[in-house]
């Protein structure tokens, strides 16, 4: 069981600026948890996502001593993933690449065939500076713009860039619109159609159904998830309100409930957890 914590995703439509070094504190005692990845930042213009104009000096505050955890960034185009593999800390790239047209030009400027030439650069880029893609299916399971939409199209995109050579794919349940039935029946569809591929869900969830669609994404055979300490996040590209990420504590409770054995230091999970409380105010 992979379980990627995404301080990012909590931070990046935070109200107010979250101090560097209040970042830095948060970030590393996350390291000490045992997460198999940690999403700590990302290289996107400070225009657009302001809370993450400090990635750079974020990184260079954080402690690997204590930690197994590989690092995440978020990149948006190719100037961002040729700054991103510089640093030999990050071992994964990710990029959002929406099913929605609409979506796409809003978080990243471009039409979704242009972002396909892109995903097949950065693929480029991390081959060689030995980093891994992971590819982000934004609105995989419906949106809220009117945009065409089926399954068939989610699998088609997925075809395209599994041809790229990418990593990971993990689909993104980006404004929560999906429910545990689709959940269930792209990620199975996927999974089997797709072996040689790895697979993740990225889930926006509230209190009322977060339950239902993890288990329809562990019944698929997913084994990689996204999660935020709280619940809190969301894109903020996507809507004026932001759907909770998948609530960490309630995650690793669930799996652990299924007979998932999972490498995580509770008393450090409990310490980030009280952090959490006094960053996100």
């Amino acid at each position: 069981m992979n379980i990627v914590e995404c301080p990012r995703d909590a931070m990046q439509g935070w109200n107010h600026f979250i101090p560097t070094a209040e970042k830095v504190r948060y970030i590393n005692a996350l390291m000490k948890v045992g997460f198999d990845t940690i999403d700590f930042g990302s290289f996107v213009s400070p225009k657009v996502i302001p809370q993450m104009q400090d990635t750079r000096e974020v990184l260079a505050g954080l402690d690997f001593s204590e930690s197994s955890s590989k690092l995440l960034a978020i990149i948006a185009n190719l100037r961002g993933a040729a700054e991103a593999s510089l640093f030999k800390q990050i071992d994964y790239l990710g990029y959002p690449f929406s099913v929605s047209e609409t979506f796409q030009l809003r978080n990243a400027n471009a039409t979704i065939d242009q972002s396909l030439e892109t995903v097949a650069k950065i693929a480029a880029i991390c081959q060689n500076a030995n980093k891994k893609l992971v590819v982000y299916m934004s609105m995989a399971f419906g949106n809220p713009y009117g945009d065409a939409y089926t399954p068939e199209i989610v699998y088609g995109w997925v075809e395209k860039i599994k041809d790229l050579g990418v990593d990971i794919i993990s689909l993104a349940d980006t404004v929560g619109l999906a429910t545990s039935e689709q959940v269930f029946t792209l990620t199975d569809y996927l999974i089997k159609s797709l072996p040689a591929q790895e697979f993740g869900v990225h889930l926006h969830s509230g209190p009322d159904n977060w339950q239902q669609k993890l288990q329809a994404a562990l019944d698929a055979g997913c084994r990689r998830f996204d999660g935020a300490l709280k619940g809190i996040g969301g894109c903020p590209m996507a809507d004026d309100v932001l759907v909770g990420n998948m609530n960490t504590e309630w995650m690793t409770t669930y799996f652990e409930s299924q007979g998932f054995k999972l490498n995580i230091n509770k008393p450090a999970l409990e310490i980030a957890s009280e952090i959490a409380g006094n960053v996100f105010i």
